[in-house]
């Protein structure tokens, strides 16, 4: 493509790279399926990839992507992948590119869609989701949160639409693993990861971008950032509200502000008690008053047995302490008893002579008349 031009000597003429000159990745690596997703960044497409015959979901940002705030999104998105690493409640990123203006991010695909596609479905039929269900959401969505939180992150844009759903046959805990995250309490095979990272940011050096109004913490509108994964935790009560039943939160308004005093807007189902003080503990005004992550990974509410297992554990330490204190109290015994029948018939005696002054003496003075008596008689 290099041409020579007569004139004041020679120049290069140049032709720029265009998407035409080039075969194109994702046509070439993808087969593209169905449009399974759209939002203000792009559209998320199911495709095949052709090498390994997997499921893959790609999203293809929005033009122009240069310069652009879709631009943003997606660099932040793909730099947050690449700090975390894979949990298992964390769609999990694979691999990133620019092509033809785009940015094109290929994720794990999640059979079962999004939560909000389910709520959407669910409001058709009338149904929610039950107290052992939300909890589930609750407890799997706190572990991803508490990984993204124990890496220096923030999500900042947790709600349904970016909580995603994947059936599996059996729920295996991946090696590396801390001890709550490894646990196997999910018998349903139902799994809850989050996704959408694009507005993640750091915690020590926040450039916070603001997510939906819907479930935004107060404080962040206020620009108050010192407990800025509080506001994940405020998200997800609202989120798990949602899940509950009840009716979708309002942008702004008189409603808007009663759920920031701490009120946990009106839920369709009868549930205990103690569930509903945990979500509305969860958005508490002060965020200094709302759980971690951490804490809620271990919440009594979310995982009774393991308050029980703390228990049982503490009891068993006692009794092999037990177990240990007799065992060597037996062995002592034991050597003792093997001593006395090692030990010869006169030594014995000697000894029993030694530690008894009292019946030495009278031995040596001759204080028993019996023995003097046959002592005699001996000659």
């Amino acid at each position: 493509s290099i041409s020579l031009e007569t004139g004041q000597g020679c120049q290069e003429k140049r032709y720029p790279l265009k998407e035409s000159n080039m075969v194109s990745r994702y046509k070439k690596e993808f087969l593209e399926l169905e449009r399974i997703g759209v939002g203000e960044f792009g559209s998320v497409y199911k495709c095949i990839k052709r090498l390994d015959g997997c499921v893959y979901a790609i999203k293809r940002s929005k033009k122009p992507l240069a310069g652009s705030s879709d631009e943003h999104v997606a660099l932040r998105e793909v730099y947050a992948h690449a700090v975390l690493g894979h949990h298992p409640h964390v769609v999990r990123y694979y691999s990133a590119w620019a092509e033809d203006d785009h940015m094109i991010i290929q994720n794990e695909y999640c059979n079962g869609g999004s939560l909000q596609d389910v709520l959407l479905e669910n409001a058709k039929l009338g149904q929610y989701f039950s107290e052992t269900e939300l909890k589930e959401i609750l407890l799997q969505v706190s572990m991803g949160l508490k990984y993204i939180h124990n890496s220096g992150l923030v999500h900042l844009d947790i709600k349904p639409s970016n909580i995603f759903i994947c059936h599996q046959l059996a729920v295996a805990s991946p090696a590396g693993q801390d001890e709550s995250d490894s646990e196997d309490e999910f018998s349903s095979g139902v799994v809850y990861k989050i996704g959408d990272l694009g507005h993640v940011t750091s915690v020590t050096n926040p450039q916070v971008e603001e997510g939906d109004r819907r479930f935004l913490a107060n404080e962040i509108l206020q620009e108050q950032y010192c407990y800025l994964p509080k506001a994940d935790i405020f998200a997800l009560a609202l989120t798990v509200a949602l899940a509950a039943g009840t009716a979708p939160l309002p942008h702004n308004g008189a409603m808007w502000h009663h759920i920031r005093k701490g009120n946990i807007p009106p839920i369709p189902q009868k549930l205990p008690q103690h569930f509903l003080e945990l979500l509305k503990v969860m958005i508490h005004p002060d965020p200094a008053e709302r759980p971690s992550a951490m804490a809620l990974t271990k919440h009594p509410v979310l995982r009774p047995s393991r308050g029980k297992a703390v228990q049982l554990q503490t009891q068993l330490n006692v009794e092999k302490c037990k177990t240990a204190m007799l065992e060597r109290e037996l062995k002592a015994a034991r050597l003792a008893q093997t001593l006395m029948k090692d030990q010869p018939l006169g030594s014995v005696k000697l000894q029993q002579s030694e530690t008894s002054p009292k019946h030495n003496s009278k031995r040596l003075v001759g204080g028993k008349s019996c023995r003097s008596f046959s002592f005699t008689l001996g000659y």
